[in-house]
């Protein structure tokens, strides 16, 4: 039998704001969270290689229905417009048509394994805890916060007996691969999925001890960029100074884009949307991964702009990969090709359609005829935000700090990309992230893992904003 709220502290009343927080924590304490993470995070749902994982990203589908359909929901999965990407899963549960209706989203795809370079006594596909971190892959990206999210929903459902407003749930499969099919499944059931905010969770917190709220991404766009001179190496000792070196010219090219503290020299890269709310909002943003995290350096990044300024309202470039030759095993030869795979974070205001002609024609005038810039295969992430005094904002932000006792950090996008845009684009709703997870989790990577004092705090706060949605106050 599990713990109710009153169990815990006969104080609290039944049926109030506080049982709901307090049936989230018990679900924690009691250890129910880890045994359905745990469950969860052991289905191999790589999409990087799909092919090999369908029957995997179908078996976290039948997961999530067996998780939500208890709970009142009718689920229902559809293939994936993309023949490149998993299935979709729609789950609904309409309280009243009169009622605001909240949407929330999540992925169950993760990044690749890497089981090679975890450390030791670790599993990518087992959950570990080792003093505050609780390992494994999915931990922090993303089964572990939708996890949170739908445990919220529940507490508050076991608390009043119903919801008091509408809800929707779209889980996909096909995140870490760019979301392909997404865009298009929502504009087919744009209006089967309608709503009228979206609360969602992804991404870090400002600072580990910090609830954050950001209502956006950055855009990204992936390109390579390229000097092909000629057919085969030829000879150092023999050539060298007498024919074109195609690294030597790639370097100075992409060195002519930022300047020697990476401040970008392409005057369309360089936004004008950096608003007095945007940095009356960030003014007091303190960037921070955590202890195991790098720390902010301050001679790095536009001079002009505080950190948080620099990687939530300003545009970065950076080089992601640089190959010539066989690295691997130089040779005395002078390379006939150099190639880097680049990549532009850019916030709204920036012309996406004009990134690539930009660079173009900023090589050009530059003296490098020679290089070529190709747009990657991998689509584009749309840059997306709500301005910090957005009513929802405001409505989400004291929710969060009624919970927690704490004031809450408001970005007005994450540094990263999702796919934002399908929500406040194709969907049009007002958008709010609350991440559990903080910048050190090493997602993507090995050993990637989530902070228990996160969790347990996202739980609690998950419970009081959806609590709060059937509250009086909540924005028309």
């Amino acid at each position: 039998m599990t713990k109710t709220p009153t169990d815990i502290d006969p104080g609290i009343a039944p049926g109030t704001r506080e049982a709901a927080i307090a049936r989230a924590s018990a679900y924690y304490d009691d250890g129910r969270f880890f045994i359905d993470l745990a469950r969860r995070v052991a289905i191999r749902t790589e999409s990087q290689i799909f092919e090999e994982r369908k029957p995997d990203m179908d078996a976290y589908m039948a997961e999530m229905r067996q998780t939500l359909e208890p709970l009142g929901y009718t689920t229902e999965v559809f293939a994936n417009p993309s023949p490149m990407a998993g299935p979709l899963l729609v789950a609904e549960r309409i309280e009243d048509p009169g009622l605001k209706t909240v949407f929330t989203y999540g992925h169950g795809d993760v990044v690749r394994g890497q089981e090679d370079r975890w450390r030791e006594g670790l599993s990518p596909w087992e959950i570990t805890i080792e003093g505050e971190k609780m390992y494994g892959r999915g931990t922090a990206d993303n089964k572990g916060q939708h996890s949170i999210n739908i445990a919220a929903l529940a507490a508050v459902l076991e608390t009043r007996g119903r919801l008091g407003f509408n809800s929707k749930i779209l889980i996909e499969t096909g995140e870490e691969s760019g979301s392909p099919g997404l865009a298009k499944f929502a504009e087919a059931q744009k209006q089967r999925l309608a709503s009228d905010v979206l609360i969602a969770s992804d991404g870090p917190r400002l600072q580990p001890d910090r609830p954050t709220l950001f209502m956006g991404s950055r855009g990204s766009m992936v390109f390579d960029v390229t000097v092909d001179l000629r057919e085969g190496a030829h000879h150092s000792g023999n050539w060298g100074g007498l024919i074109t070196n195609p690294a030597l010219v790639l370097a100075n090219a992409l060195a002519s884009v930022a300047d020697k503290r990476g401040q970008i020299q392409i005057k369309e890269w360089r936004p004008s949307s950096l608003t007095n709310s945007i940095r009356m909002a960030l003014a007091d943003c303190e960037v921070d991964g955590g202890d195991d995290g790098p720390s902010v350096e301050p001679d790095w990044g536009e001079e002009s702009l505080t950190p948080a300024e620099r990687v939530f309202a300003w545009n970065s470039f950076e080089i992601l990969a640089f190959t010539a030759g066989t690295p691997e095993r130089p040779v005395n030869a002078i390379p006939p090709k150099a190639n880097a795979r680049c990549q532009l974070r850019f916030v709204v205001g920036t012309d996406v359609d004009d990134i690539v002609p930009a660079l173009r024609r900023h090589f050009t005038a530059a003296g490098f005829p020679q290089v070529t810039v190709t747009q990657a295969d991998r689509g584009v992430m749309q840059a997306t935000r709500l301005e910090p005094d957005h009513p929802w904002v405001r409505w989400a932000a004291a929710s969060l700090q009624q919970t927690t006792g704490k004031k809450p950090a408001v970005l007005p996008n994450l540094g990263g990309s999702l796919p934002n845009d399908v929500f406040s684009e194709i969907l049009g709703m007002p958008t709010l992230w609350v991440p559990h997870s903080y910048a050190s989790c090493s997602q993507h990577a090995p050993d990637e893992h989530a902070l228990l004092t996160i969790i347990q705090e996202g739980l609690q706060v998950m419970a009081g904003l959806f609590w709060d949605m059937a509250e009086d106050g909540t924005p028309e």
